[in-house]
């Protein structure tokens, strides 16, 4: 039985917060699809809120302390990824984002994703295809069709409420993520810690001076 490793990315800033409850369905879910399939998984969480520090001297150093590049190497080496983060003013958060600036531009290379948000109101869930996707397409991941955005109202939502409802979604994406998984032959991408970071330009344009 193959062992596929599964990296969680939750970007959720509160303790307990809705953006982890969701990241933790989709990864329950995903551990079914491959136990059918035949595969066990190991699952390494990246709470994001624990690494903000780290991730903002990573930025201003160019190094990676300790603990964040626990997590950088992790997700080099994974089969799989989940990304959830909340939505603010109808995009990811700065902390996601400032995540996805320090990992090395060829970690999420043909990297099987699974994409998901959490916010107040259904208004927001076009984020995901608008703002996550073209992210992780520009960093050459393969993300699944299937997308989760849970609302407020969506939490409690029984799977007898229709096809929309948020049970029924986290078993379409974590399906399709598995499926990636289980026939994926990615190997581990080495980081070069000297590498420039991955939105880096002679000129200057890359950040604030």
């Amino acid at each position: 039985m193959a062992t596929k490793k599964l990296v969680v990315v939750s970007a959720g800033l509160g303790q307990p917060s809705s953006t982890r409850l969701l990241a933790d369905r989709l990864t329950t879910a995903t551990r079914e699809h491959l136990s059918l399939l035949g595969d066990e998984v190991s699952v390494e969480v990246i709470e994001l809120r624990d690494l903000a520090h780290d991730i903002t001297n990573n930025l201003l150093t160019g190094f990676a302390p300790p603990k964040l590049q626990v997590a950088l190497d992790a997700l080099s080496s994974a089969d799989g990824m989940i990304a959830v983060t909340p939505i603010f003013t109808t995009s990811y958060s700065g902390l996601f984002k400032s995540f996805i600036d320090v990992i090395e531009p060829t970690a999420v290379t043909d990297l099987a994703v699974v994409i998901g948000a959490t916010g107040g109101t259904e208004r927001h869930s076009l984020a995901l295809d608008y703002a996550m996707r073209p992210l992780f397409a520009y960093l050459h991941a393969v993300v699944v069709p299937t997308a989760v955005y849970a609302a407020s109202s969506d939490w409690g939502t029984g799977a007898g409420a229709g096809s929309t409802a948020l049970p029924d979604r986290v078993s379409r994406a974590a399906g399709e993520l598995a499926a990636l998984m289980h026939d994926s032959v990615r190997s581990s991408r080495v980081v070069d810690p000297f590498a420039l970071p991955s939105g880096f330009s002679p000129t200057g344009s890359y950040g604030e001076e």
